[in-house]
């Protein structure tokens, strides 16, 4: 069902108002928001639904709520979610999947499923895929190959907690080569959420006592996080800097085919040193997991978001990310959820407002 209706948003058309707007909405079948829309391409904008409230004075709060519930900074929380499953999924696969296997069949695996959809609308707009395949063979390599790649490869060889400490630098990452890179202004409001939300992500970590920060080492893996948060960093500002300019099916298919052909000569590699690919129902799981949820949907909303929102604001949101995997690992890792938890979420969530207001 999530496919057809990804497909059917690719119907519509491209956006009247050219290169790197988004294309309507995943979750809407209206037509795009007209020019100085505030909206996220893709989104239904703020309407007033009369029928409604005509005949039920709670029509037009079920349509608010409707309205709010599908807006941009509630579908923006999508992404850090799956990614943070992602994170989990990472530290589950350790001892039965290599991290350049997981890497190589989970976008394998998610070409497999998006290729029957995606291909017939990237040959559709082949000669622009032809005018910027430099660009675009980068944000595969940046996005599809190396993220990931990196951070599965760290987390075998660091704890969960200095991995998400080092990941939670991706937002200041974003901001600081937006500046050096696009010439965006950080204004002062930005600059506090971001500091407030960088705190919340601290408080987590240190589990409410700063103290302990003086008890985290440096590992191996912390490095690999680091180069990570880098490559995430530039493919944020490149989606910024040079937008495509196709629709988000579209985009979407070229990224993963690239990022799967860059992937494979480092999978073969892998191969030579010995590792084995354990085969069971729960390595299947992962793999079948990682490729839906934290590939083919969190990318698709993340391209749009970025694209409409700026890669700095949109990459605020990736401070939730910590949040997440905290919360998805008392579930699935029996870890306990305590108290800093909940005040590092309201605090997130609180920069994440105040960045936004920039």
């Amino acid at each position: 069902m999530l496919l057809k209706e990804l497909l059917s948003t690719e119907r519509q058309g491209t956006h009247p108002e050219g290169p790197g707007q988004p294309l309507p909405a995943l979750f809407s079948n209206r037509p795009p928001a007209s020019k100085g829309t505030s909206e996220l391409a893709g989104f239904p904008p703020r309407r007033y639904c009369g029928r409604c409230s005509r005949f039920f004075p709670i029509g037009a709060l079920f349509v608010s709520f409707r309205t709010r519930l599908t807006s941009p900074a509630v579908i923006m929380i999508l992404p850090p979610l799956f990614w943070a499953g992602n994170a989990i999924a990472g530290r589950m696969a350790v001892g039965q999947l290599p991290p350049i296997a997981l890497a190589f069949w989970r976008w394998l695996f998610a070409l497999l499923i998006v290729l029957p959809f995606g291909l017939p609308k990237m040959m559709a707009q082949w000669n622009e895929v032809r005018h910027r395949w430099k660009v675009l063979a980068l944000i595969a390599l940046f996005s599809v190959t190396a993220y990931n790649t990196l951070l599965y490869v760290a987390l075998t060889s660091t704890t969960a907690v200095n991995a998400t400490l080092v990941s939670a630098a991706i937002p200041v990452a974003i901001v600081l080569l937006s500046w050096l890179w696009l010439g965006e202004k950080v204004g002062l409001s930005q600059s506090l959420g971001i500091a407030i939300s960088l705190s919340g992500v601290v408080l987590v970590i240190t589990r409410g006592d700063p103290g302990n920060l003086q008890t985290l080492g440096l590992e191996p893996g912390d490095f690999w996080v680091l180069a990570a948060v880098v490559s995430w960093a530039i493919y944020s500002v490149l989606l910024r800097r040079y937008p495509p300019g196709l629709s988000p099916l579209a985009l979407l298919t070229v990224q993963m085919i690239l990022g799967w052909l860059f992937l494979t000569p480092f999978y073969l590699w892998e191969l030579t040193t010995g590792q084995a690919f354990l085969l069971t129902v729960q390595s299947a799981g992962l793999i079948a997991f990682v490729a839906i949820f934290p590939s083919i949907l969190a990318y698709h909303l993340w391209n749009q978001g970025v694209a409409s929102l700026g890669a700095n604001l949109a990459g605020q949101y990736t401070y939730l990310i910590p949040i997440f995997t905290a919360l998805l690992a008392v579930f699935f890792l029996d870890e306990p959820f305590r108290w800093f938890h909940a005040a590092g979420l309201v605090t997130i969530i609180g920069g994440i407002r105040l960045a936004s207001k920039s």
